[in-house]
């Protein structure tokens, strides 16, 4: 099951993409063309907002953060989910990779790291892009990046496990099932606060959710005790992920 090389599927996949790179790089954009088309047309027209600790910030800094999750959940997701399934179906990757002295976890591990990689680029560029707007303010967002690298492995992880049950290309309207309304309704740009009790409860289940309010307590520098429960949230997602992730692929490549 395990052999401990996965760093041999993360050399394979940088190898690869090396070659097309703009493909890669290409999901970084879209959650700031969102920043700017809604942080900034958008944020003219409502002015300041209350952020996370009561006091009153400008709504580009309140959606940034947001965004900084999702770009981190993008990055991780679409690589362990799409990418993956190609390998699996269609270019029968992992078949060659078992007759080498790899075993499932290796597979699973290797490229979960991958996408943790791509996730933590995402969320590399856009800290870059909010530190030169100057949207970082406070010194607790040094942390912004490990935990963008935490949330892109748990979705990796999670997004790998889901692919190993698809049976065909249709099955992923199931995955853009799931992200969008996480991205729309998990108080990307809106607080918790606007919805009904019964609707808060299940918001509170999203996994975005949990990385928004993360990001957004480091990025505004109002971090209490809470946030230790939204990065163990993390921590379960993301060994459920690689557990069932390894299985899935053991049953399927070994059977």
């Amino acid at each position: 099951m395990y052999a401990g090389r996965s760093r041999a599927l993360v050399e394979r996949s940088f190898l690869v993409n090396r070659r097309t790179w703009l493909q890669v790089v290409s999901g970084f954009f879209e959650p700031l063309f969102f920043l700017f088309g809604l942080g900034f047309g958008f944020g003219k027209l409502i002015g300041d907002v209350v952020g996370p600790g009561g006091e009153t910030i400008s709504y580009v800094a309140y959606v940034a953060p947001a965004l900084l999750a999702a770009s981190a959940m993008n990055g991780a997701v679409y690589d362990a989910t799409f990418n993956l399934f190609f390998k699996l179906k269609y270019a029968k990757l992992y078949d060659a990779v078992l007759a080498t002295p790899l075993g499932p976890l290796d597979i699973a591990i290797g490229e979960i790291t991958w996408a943790l990689i791509r996730g933590a680029l995402y969320g590399t560029g856009f800290l870059t892009v909010m530190l030169g707007m100057g949207l970082l303010t406070s010194p607790w967002a040094v942390f912004a990046l490990p935990a963008a690298i935490l949330i892109a492995f748990a979705f990796g992880a999670l997004g790998m496990a889901c692919t190993t049950f698809m049976r065909s290309w249709h099955d992923f309207d199931l995955v853009q099932l799931a992200l969008v309304p996480m991205f729309l309704f998990s108080t990307t740009f809106y607080p918790i606060t606007v919805y009904p009790g019964a609707v808060q409860f299940a918001v509170k289940c999203f996994p975005l959710y949990h990385a928004i309010e993360v990001m957004r307590a480091l990025c505004t520098g109002y971090v209490d005790a809470s946030i230790v429960g939204h990065l163990a949230y993390f921590v379960v997602m993301a060994l459920v992920g690689v557990v069932v992730a390894s299985r899935r692929l053991g049953k399927l490549l070994l059977a």
